[in-house]
């Protein structure tokens, strides 16, 4: 484990309630992300955030100290799982999502209005071909892209098989190919 996310545990089971702060600060953003990705949902999202903190705080006794994040993005695997079971999915979230594409690579100041707008529209898309996939192709491209999760990891936080995790991001990564494909022919070389 992380020795800066050991001290924090150690502080906050010692009774300090900033360590806990730092702890849900310091994975905010990836957690956050995956969760709003799977939900599509802005409230469902933070619903969730919230309920994988709880969760984490209640069982903090048997965590094991390996992996915080991969522990916390088990949590959140499940808990989107346990609400999608419960309800039909909620109209997309998608102005907050944001992708990497070729030409945000580059520097922001080096594209013209049209290079920007044809940025956005690109985003766009990718943010609807990745809506798209399947909720399992979904979840494994979003946990190894948005959280760089190893895919032995991703196959323990989905308790599935590493060749399933594995055929997922495959069958995920064509899909997104074929949607996308129109969208990024100018950058083949």
């Amino acid at each position: 484990m992380d020795p800066l996310d050991k001290d924090r545990l150690a502080r906050y089971q010692a009774g300090d309630l900033t360590a806990l702060e730092e702890l849900v600060e310091a994975y905010r953003r990836p957690l956050f992300a995956y969760i709003l990705r799977m939900t599509e949902s802005r409230g469902g999202a933070e619903d969730i955030f919230q309920d994988v903190w709880i969760r984490a705080i209640k069982h903090l006794p048997t965590f094991r100290e390996r992996n915080l994040l991969g522990w916390l993005f088990r949590i959140a695997h499940n808990r989107i799982i346990d609400r999608a079971r419960k309800q039909r999915p909620e109209q997309p979230y998608l102005e907050e999502i944001e992708y990497d594409t070729p030409s945000t690579r580059r520097a922001v100041h080096t594209l013209s209005p049209d290079e920007q707008a044809h940025e956005q529209d690109l985003k766009r898309r990718i943010q609807q071909a990745v809506a798209t996939l399947p909720e399992e192709q979904r979840s494994v491209f979003l946990l190894r892209m948005d959280a760089n999760l190893s895919f032995k990891e991703i196959a323990r936080i989905q308790q599935i098989s590493i060749n399933t995790a594995l055929a997922r991001m495959r069958y995920a990564l064509e899909k997104m190919r074929l949607e996308l494909k129109k969208e990024y022919e100018p950058y083949r070389d």
